[in-house]
């Protein structure tokens, strides 16, 4: 059995048995899971194996890539610089960044940017992968880029695009590039262990990804033995051509292997933010309310910032989704804690979220990747945390 450290709170002791049976019953190889309520922490947990190559042990500071988990991280600087009147969400995003009004582009505002709505979900000329990490070069092709589809008009998960779009504006605005701006203005006051950027320094404590093999690559599989809700995403991923494809295959090599010192040490604000679990939830808890002193939203900012600004069948993942401005917000397939919860989740499982309603705050980071659209780890400790609520 793997042994399970840190510490729960009377009445969470579901959140550690659930933590407890992702490793004996779901395969979990290392992974940290924190909740925050009204401003304290109530769990803080972590066990299991930071790299499986070594054996080294997950400890109480080890450090997680938690891919798209990040635009949370990243959505929430913006949303600083909006509360502080520095930059208004629905001025035109050329107002800002001059150069993005090429291609038709000049009218789109701010915020359709955070909630997917511009359609420049993909380049037609993908730059080499060198340059993406560099910054300059992956801008310029996305203020030239038209758009997929007329902005505004639907919506399409920005993977990989959203962190260089948000960020430039974050750039442009503050002076700061993206990952300095969150370091000096919301992981700096908070004390948080969150990097979008990765000092060498700290290269050391941070986990090596588990990608398991699947057990049926979608790549191959007839289109007649899929299920009929799944085959038209199913014949997406078959495509090359696809926008589901296309949308994750802006760099040349298209493959980024974010194990790599040079990866996690660029900044690429939607895919590469590198914390703990404690870090994630004491972010989110920050935004409904006060840390240690430290509250980061007022209270009209968080509505404004987890408003519903898009909701339905996403163009790009092609199953029905809902977002805030840069926040995902809850479905049936994925609730959270209640309806006024928002957050963002990550590839392979990692999640944080807040639910003001409640006063929670949640952060699940974790090395070993689940490919599909649910994680039943992250599920089974949101129930147990919506349990420990009820």
């Amino acid at each position: 059995m793997t042994l399970i450290h840190g510490e729960v709170a009377a009445g969470f002791e579901g959140v550690r048995e659930a933590f407890a049976a992702n490793f004996e019953q779901r395969g979990e190889v290392g992974a940290a899971v924190c909740v925050y309520r009204d401003g304290r922490p109530v769990v803080d947990l972590w066990g299991g194996v930071a790299d499986p190559g070594t054996g080294r042990p997950w400890e109480r500071d080890t450090l997680q890539l938690v891919y798209s988990a990040t635009k949370g991280a990243t959505a929430t600087a913006a949303h600083l610089l909006a509360q502080r009147g520095e930059l208004d969400l629905d001025a035109p995003v050329a107002a800002y960044w001059p150069e993005f009004a090429a291609n038709g582009k000049a009218d789109i505002p701010v915020r359709w940017l955070l909630s997917h709505r511009a359609g420049l979900v993909t380049l037609d000329r993908p730059v080499p992968l060198g340059d993406a990490l560099g910054w300059d070069a992956m801008v310029a092709a996305l203020a030239a880029q038209r758009p997929q589809w007329e902005p505004g008009t639907a919506h399409g998960y920005h993977g990989r695009t959203f962190g260089w779009l948000v960020g430039e504006v974050i750039r442009r605005v503050s002076g700061r590039t993206p990952g300095r701006f969150f370091a000096e203005e919301v992981a700096g006051p908070l004390g948080l262990d969150f990097f979008i950027g990765l000092p060498a320094a700290e290269r050391a404590r941070v986990s090596r990804m588990v990608y398991p093999k699947p057990e049926v690559d979608l790549s191959t599989v007839p289109l007649d033995a899929v299920p009929p809700e799944a085959r038209e995403f199913v014949a997406a991923l078959q495509d090359p051509r696809s926008l589901s494809n296309r949308a994750f295959a802006l760099t040349d090599p298209a493959e980024i292997d974010f194990d790599s010192a040079e990866v996690q040490a660029a900044e690429l604000p939607a895919s590469n933010g590198i914390c703990t679990a404690r870090g994630l939830a004491r972010m989110y808890a920050a935004l409904v309310g006060e840390v240690d002193g430290v509250r980061l939203f007022s209270p009209e900012t968080l509505a404004a910032a987890t408003a519903e600004q898009a909701a339905g069948m996403d163009k790009v993942i092609m199953f029905p989704v809902r977002f805030a401005s840069g926040y995902m917000l809850p479905v049936e397939t994925s609730p959270l804690t209640g309806p006024r919860a928002f957050g963002h989740p990550g590839r392979g499982g990692s999640l944080g979220f807040a639910d003001p309603e409640h006063g929670v705050a949640f952060g699940y980071v974790m090395n070993s990747v689940v490919e599909g659209a649910e994680d039943p780890r992250a599920a089974a400790l949101v129930d147990a945390v919506r349990a420990a609520l009820a």
